[in-house]
């Protein structure tokens, strides 16, 4: 059996950090930096790419990309000065001023990846079980190697193993609709579109749904004008007994859970997805959903865990706390608890009483963060079932409210 294991010395603790997109990488690059040896163990055989397509970015964002030895004011995204917000003709009826850089999955991710020593981030490794040996913790994968440390870092996003080991009681709950996303190159945008929807992070407001959409980097960060691409986010209602499981069915009858593979989604559905467009979206909306060479569904789910520390093992990221797509704070999130968690290890102390300490300060503000998505997303759910559903859902539904509040962490800051 092979053991991928560094050499122990009292300069270096070990950390086996599990899943390496977004969450893995920062946690493993700013423990390097604070002198632990890190590898990543990723269960997919490929190279993560494409994932989550378009990422509002944050200040808070930008700092732990600092801290992490990179870079962010230099070509991190497209710069929007504003918003708007279109009426089903096309027609702005709604402007606000909200300046952010808007980038793609992609590019966050390659700054972090290409930061990362290579041979100490192994592809194809999917987590079995994990095993506490008195002062180390020991992950064991698929292929019969496995890795150990003095801690195991859970940071393998909503569908987490580690978090079904730990703390298997914990399931993603689904919230009543689902987000259609998709990419588009702005050169196969017509004229007129990309002058109305390429300066501004643009919204539109079908009764019971929701658009979105902003420009992002192109292929390999390309930010020259006409090398850009447009991601689009569409919120729509779909019950989960029936209309989720529609679409989570591919051309084998063989129904997915929780989510499908973007090639496995039905001709039939996006036939009914541009037809719906031509319904209920703007012209310029419409022509962006019909362009878009694959959506992708993603259903909104929501959870949080009552833990992110059990003895040797910490939980971070979507694994520990899945928020709405809403509050934009996915990366973020992921971001602050990896720098959290460093902070917490490095203050001293057995591993357990740090691990703890890291839990303390993280607790409440994921709670907070998912608790605000559930509110900006409640007028998209089928059915209110209380009074103060029904007020939150009457605020958060109006334009005005829409660009002040989507995507914005104010309300962490206050």
């Amino acid at each position: 059996m092979a053991i991928i294991t560094a050499s122990r010395n009292a300069e270096k603790a070990r950390a086996v950090v599990i899943g390496g997109s977004m969450s893995g990488l920062f946690a493993a690059v700013l423990l390097r930096q604070a002198g632990w040896d890190a590898d990543i163990f990723e269960r997919v055989e490929v190279e993560l790419t494409g994932r989550g397509a378009g990422i509002v970015t944050h200040a808070e964002l930008c700092a732990v990309l600092e801290a992490a030895g990179l870079d962010p004011t230099t070509d991190l995204g497209v710069e929007v000065p504003g918003r708007k917000t279109l009426d089903r003709s096309g027609r702005v009826i709604a402007e606000y001023d909200c300046r952010q850089t808007l980038t793609s999955w992609d590019r966050v991710f390659r700054m972090l990846r290409e930061s990362f020593p290579a041979e100490r981030y192994h592809l194809g490794k999917g987590l079995m079980h994990i095993e506490e040996c008195g002062d180390r913790v020991v992950a064991h994968f698929s292929d019969g190697s496995r890795a150990e440390g003095d801690v195991l870092i859970g940071a393998d996003g909503f569908r987490s193993t580690v978090r079904a080991e730990v703390l298997p009681d914990v399931r993603p709950i689904y919230a009543g609709y689902v987000a259609w996303r998709g990419l588009v190159a702005e050169n196969a945008l017509s004229d007129a579109t990309c002058k109305d929807i390429f300066d501004s992070l643009v919204f539109c407001l079908p009764p019971g749904e929701q658009m979105l959409g902003y420009p992002v980097p192109g292929p390999d960060n390309d930010l020259r004008i006409g090398h850009r691409r447009y991601n689009f986010v569409w919120y729509r209602p779909a019950d989960e007994n029936n209309e989720l499981k529609r679409l989570l069915t591919d051309e084998s009858g063989h129904t997915h859970v929780l989510s499908i593979p973007p090639p496995l989604v039905r001709a039939d559905i996006i036939r009914e997805l541009h037809a719906a467009a031509e319904r209920l979206l703007p012209p310029q909306m419409q022509e962006a959903v019909n362009l878009a060479p694959q959506p992708f569904l993603q259903p909104i789910y929501d959870f949080e865990t009552s833990q992110m520390a059990i003895e040797r093992v910490a939980l971070m990221g979507d694994a520990a706390f899945l928020g709405r797509p809403h509050v934009a704070a996915g990366v973020t999130k992921a971001a602050e608890d990896a720098s959290a968690l460093v902070a917490a290890l490095d203050a001293g102390g057995n591993v357990q009483t740090a691990l703890r300490r890291f839990e303390r300060s993280r607790m409440d503000i994921n709670r907070r963060i998912v608790a605000r998505g559930r509110d900006l997303g409640i007028y998209l759910q089928p059915a209110l079932r209380t009074p103060e559903e029904r007020m939150k859902a009457e605020h958060h539904r109006t334009p005005q409210a829409v660009m002040a509040e989507i995507a914005v962490l104010d309300f962490l800051r206050g």
